[in-house]
């Protein structure tokens, strides 16, 4: 039996005296918490394009993901599930990165995580319409005023609906693929595992990714300082490969109910990790901003999990 794999995972023992999944859940949250100010940092100066930072570092994940693979000798997916895992791959792979890293080349990273914050509500939805759920009126609501919130947020600080960024559109619509992926992702590890799903997801987009950083390089060979190519080689090993061992492995041990809330504090953390590593100045605007937007994800993830247990 392979280390690692979900048979492993789903006979693990539960430890709720320990909060084991809390906690592994809470990691793996925090390592994906540095993946807005990182991907800042690599495209601030322009020395990385954007279009190489969101293209290459998921052709590195995709390098450790197959290396994984092979090593767990882990089957391949079936029918079905390719095209679950394209749409995985379409979300969390292709889409999230590459919008987020084009979004953030003008966005600070405070701004993009209040905006990004609304991805855990999202998620909820996208798994509602998916799966057929039926939770409760107040489930709607907040999910409502969160996007409501958002779009506040992006308006306020742009200086009114003229002020309406590029930037802004890129981020929601980052937040909507990357919720698509990840509620199927949720249904798909179900069946073929967890980190297994994003292994083999990182593996289908690697061709078009491989292609996309090959005409990244040609127009602009990447440069930078040693930051930029450390925060590089974060987002690639860590935001988009090793975290997901982390939130996964949290997940299975669960509660997954629980632990999937932990997911909420990844904003907070992100806005300030922008203030403390870029020195951003967290104004009152965007602490309203991102605890209207947390506030709503909250309330809609718990009334979904309510309705999921009844």
């Amino acid at each position: 039996m392979n280390i690692n794999s979900t048979a492993t995972l789903h006979r693990a023992p539960p430890l709720p005296e320990s909060h084991a999944g809390l906690w592994w859940g809470l990691l793996g949250v925090t390592a994906f918490s540095f993946t807005v100010p990182f991907t800042r940092v690599a495209v601030e100066n322009g020395h990385m394009s954007a279009l190489f930072v969101g293209s290459g570092r998921a052709v590195v994940a995709a390098l450790l993901a197959g290396t994984a693979l092979f090593l767990t000798r882990q089957k391949l997916p079936r029918g079905r599930q390719w095209l679950q895992v394209a749409v995985v791959a379409g979300g969390a792979v292709v889409g999230f990165p590459l919008l987020t890293s084009f979004a953030l080349t003008t966005a600070p990273a405070s701004h993009g995580a209040v905006v990004i914050a609304l991805l855990p509500a999202a998620t909820a939805v996208i798994a509602v319409l998916r799966t057929g759920e039926h939770p409760a009126l107040s489930f709607w609501i907040a999910a409502a005023f969160g996007a409501v919130a958002a779009v506040v947020f992006a308006v306020v600080q742009g200086g009114g609906l003229g002020g309406l960024h590029v930037s802004d559109l890129l981020l929601f619509a980052a937040v909507i693929v990357c919720a698509i992926g990840y509620a199927e992702g949720g249904l798909l590890s179900r069946s073929l595992g967890s980190w297994q799903t994003i292994s083999w997801a990182l593996v289908l987009a690697s061709p078009l990714m491989i292609l996309l950083t090959g005409i990244a390089v040609a127009r602009q060979p990447p440069t930078g300082a040693p930051a930029e190519w450390g925060a590089f080689a974060y987002l690639a090993a860590v935001s988009m490969f090793l975290g997901f061992f982390a939130w996964y492995r949290g997940l299975a041990i669960g509660p997954m109910a629980q632990v999937s809330q932990v997911q909420l504090a990844q904003p907070v953390m992100s806005i300030l990790w922008a203030g403390l590593l870029l020195g951003e100045r967290i104004g009152w605007q965007t602490v309203v901003g991102g605890v209207a937007v947390i506030g709503c994800a909250l309330l809609a993830v718990r009334a979904r999990n309510r309705g999921s247990r009844d």
